[in-house]
């Protein structure tokens, strides 16, 4: 013992050193691996910055499409996995700590643990290299200072499975009512609850070979996303993969692109995909039981652990959290206890993500739709063989066809449950319309082809409870007389400004306003020019249209109902409410919030003519995340309106912080045309430019063009990007 006590110090300086020293070799073992796998990779920057990626395998493919991702934007590619592992707490503090608790109720890491351990080798081999690629970057790059996660692990993709913006489902419960439950209150200070009715949006387009100009079937790429949400790559490889496409920052696979003989389109669905149910707790010798079946089951405790940043220290609160045989515990309501059923994340998900991209034409794409998996998309598809197609979501479980599923389930019985899934053949889908053109705009299926579209009597309610948008309607009107479709005409169509919502509110306003304002009413004279104004508008938005900037303020100031996009079984869609709403309105619903805007913009700028690209602006000035906004500096003028009044190019902008005019944050940012003829043509574009940082060329080289909406040309084949290169280079130089 004694020899321990005078001794001890020089044994744990000796084992120290022994650990340091086998640290160090097993970490420059392990740096000499990843140097070697970088030299497989090759990354060729085109002209526009775009990186495309070239590996012997898919793995390889993987390594260098997730390495040239962290050089564009590493910030987004950690963030979206802070918020996965539900650990935004730990950088933003309790003002989000119910918004993690969802998170890991939600999306459980000892499940994506498990998945990864049990994955076939060809996942798991691309999982280790998204994780291998990220943390090679930031060992060749000691510069970059993570937020939080110094090191990434193979299983982080397995927490977040499509490349879909809305990531997780809670049918119809809020994080608000998740903070009542947990808390006890229902202040909103440790939250921030999801936008609901806000319609971001998606377009998409397929042409058959019928009705284009060279006989070859055209994709139309248009997601709607946060503006940067989304780079464009290319990632091939010797196994077969060659796709080209948006990739989700973090992701490894192609979510929306093409490949040499097919491309995939994905907008988001409304399918139900995610059940409420009522729980019946009991407690029996102080410990809660639950009933179902007739039986009472012991509800399952699981303690949760979130960590908050407060003062410089990061603090421990502890959850116990609830869970039934349906899924966790998420609200209250009615005295009784909400669960919800749910597939928020599942391997087979990210399996069909990634198998996808590699179909070669229609029967291998189907197969992978076979998978059954993607929980929140739609499908617009078009192939080389001139195939278009349709599907209307794809995780679509089995139910009691008696009951209304948008409403809270019994949960005691197993009436309620699902049962298995619906087969593809049984969901709502098109294949090869007679029309020759297949559309979706986050809008009901049962317009997808126009006279050609699945019959509504011929499916169950929830399948497609997603009612018709203003943008539905646009493109029906467009593609319905379209014919000698081009890329370049397509692109046309998509930049259609006319926001069809004005046919049915305009004419409302304008009747109210005649019938009931006399010419000696002083409101006559402070209305009449601009109600003349907008009495001769076409309906669609430019740069100096000033009839655009008061038919947009003033129909964000009518009934909000006008703006409920997503609706449940029954309920009435947006375009229903909206000619409801004007055929019912009183003058009083009309006509003041038509004065309000003539004020406020007399307020604002000393003149209520101000023309729509003045007011409606781009602006990038930073590579953050979270952009803040000025009047004072360099902006374009933007002439798309918002997707919501039924503009195809969306551009959602809204008054920042201490600012005059409106600044765009989602919409179009990646949009791309794609026509499948023996050789791949394509132009796309993309918002501001593919880069993150300020300094580099391809920050805002695209900017002008995206107000133009000029798209540049593709660069899909290989020596067509080594004659456009502007660097060359392996992982890691």
């Amino acid at each position: 013992m004694k020899f321990l006590k005078e001794h001890l110090p020089l044994l744990v300086l000796v084992f120290s050193f022994s650990v340091a020293t086998f640290s160090q070799k097993s970490n420059s073992k392990e740096i000499k691996r990843l140097e070697k796998i970088a030299q497989q990779v090759s990354i060729i920057r085109d002209n526009w910055g775009i990186a495309h990626v070239y590996g012997k395998t898919d793995a390889d493919a993987v390594f260098g499409m997730l390495y040239a991702q962290c050089e564009d934007d590493f910030k987004r590619v950690e963030m979206n996995y802070i918020e996965k592992l539900g650990r935004l707490s730990e950088l933003k503090g309790q003002s989000v700590l119910y918004n993690d608790l969802e998170i890991k109720l939600l999306i459980d890491t000892e499940e994506a643990k498990a998945d990864y351990k049990r994955a076939a080798p060809w996942l798991k081999k691309l999982l280790n290299s998204y994780a291998d690629a990220i943390n090679f970057y930031l060992h060749k790059h000691p510069e970059v200072k993570p937020a939080l996660l110094t090191h990434f692990e193979p299983w982080f993709p397995l927490l977040w499975t499509d490349g879909s913006i809305g990531a997780i489902s809670t049918a119809d419960l809020t994080t608000g009512e998740l903070k009542s439950f947990y808390s006890g209150n229902t202040d909103k200070v440790a939250y921030v609850e999801r936008e609901k009715n806000v319609q971001t949006g998606s377009n998409g387009f397929a042409i058959a070979p019928s009705k284009t100009a060279s006989g070859n079937a055209i994709l139309y790429i248009n997601p709607h996303t946060t503006f940067y949400f989304r780079p464009e790559i290319q990632m091939s490889s010797e196994e077969g993969l060659n796709a080209y496409g948006a990739v989700t920052w973090g992701q490894f696979f192609i979510y929306q692109g093409f490949n040499e003989s097919c491309g995939w389109m994905h907008t988001s669905s409304n399918v139900d995909v995610a059940d409420m149910y009522a729980e019946n707790i009991v407690t029996k010798n102080n410990k809660l039981f639950y009933e179902y079946d007739n039986k009472l089951l012991p509800v399952i405790e699981k303690m949760i652990i979130i960590k908050y940043l407060e003062n410089g220290q990061l603090i421990p609160k502890t959850f116990k959290t609830y869970y039934t045989n349906h899924g966790p515990i998420m609200a209250k309501r009615d005295g009784k206890w909400i669960s919800l059923k749910s597939n928020n994340r599942s391997m087979k998900s990210l399996e069909q993500s990634w198998v996808r991209t590699k179909a070669k034409g229609f029967e291998e794409y189907k197969k992978a739709m076979d998978l059954k998996a993607n929980t929140s998309n739609n499908t617009v598809y078009a192939d080389k063989e001139g195939n278009i197609a349709y599907w209307h979501g794809n995780f679509i479980p089995i139910r009691d066809k008696k009951l209304n599923w948008s409403k809270v389930m019994d949960g005691t019985t197993p009436a309620t449950q699902w049962k298995g899934l619906h087969n593809v053949s049984e969901t709502v889908h098109s294949y090869n319309p007679t029309n020759g053109w297949l559309q979706n705009c986050n809008s009901t299926p049962y317009s997808v082809a126009g006279e050609n579209s699945p019959k509504k009597e011929n499916y169950l309610p929830y399948m497609a409870p997603d009612g018709e948008s203003f943008r539905g309607l646009n493109a029906v009107r467009l593609l319905s007389k379209g014919k000698d479709y081009t890329l370049d005409k397509i692109i046309a169509d998509g930049y259609d400004t006319k926001l069809t919502a004005f046919e049915v509110l305009i004419p409302a306003l304008l009747s109210a306003f005649e019938k009931n304002i006399k010419s000696n009413d002083p409101l006559y004279s402070e209305l009449i020019e601009p109600i003349n104004l907008l009495k001769k508008w076409d309906y669609y938005t430019h740069e100096n249209s000033i009839a655009s900037t008061l038919a947009i303020e003033w129909a964000y100031k009518l009934d909000p109902i006008i703006q409920k996009v997503y609706v449940d079984e029954g309920q009435m869609d947006q375009v229903e409410n909206t000619h409801n709403f004007a055929k019912n309105a009183v003058p009083e619903q009309l006509i003041p919030q038509l004065q309000l805007v003539i004020k406020e913009l007399t307020i604002k700028f000393g003149t209520w003519q101000i023309p729509w690209g003045e007011m409606n602006r781009f602006q990038r000035n930073s590579g953050d995340i979270e952009l803040v906004y000025n009047d004072s500096i360099p902006s374009l003028p933007i002439g798309y309106g918002p997707a919501i009044w039924g503009s195809l190019p969306a551009f959602k902008s809204a008054f920042q912080k201490d600012t005059k005019k409106r600044y765009g944050t989602n919409g179009n940012s990646f949009v791309c045309a794609v026509e499948f003829g023996p050789k791949i043509k394509a132009k796309s574009l993309l918002a501001g430019g593919n880069s993150s940082d300020p300094k580099s060329k391809h920050f805002y080289d695209q900017a002008e063009s995206y107000r133009e909406g000029k798209f540049k040309e593709v660069l899909f084949y290989k020596e067509d990007v080594q004659k456009n290169a502007e660097r060359t280079y392996h992982p890691g130089q």
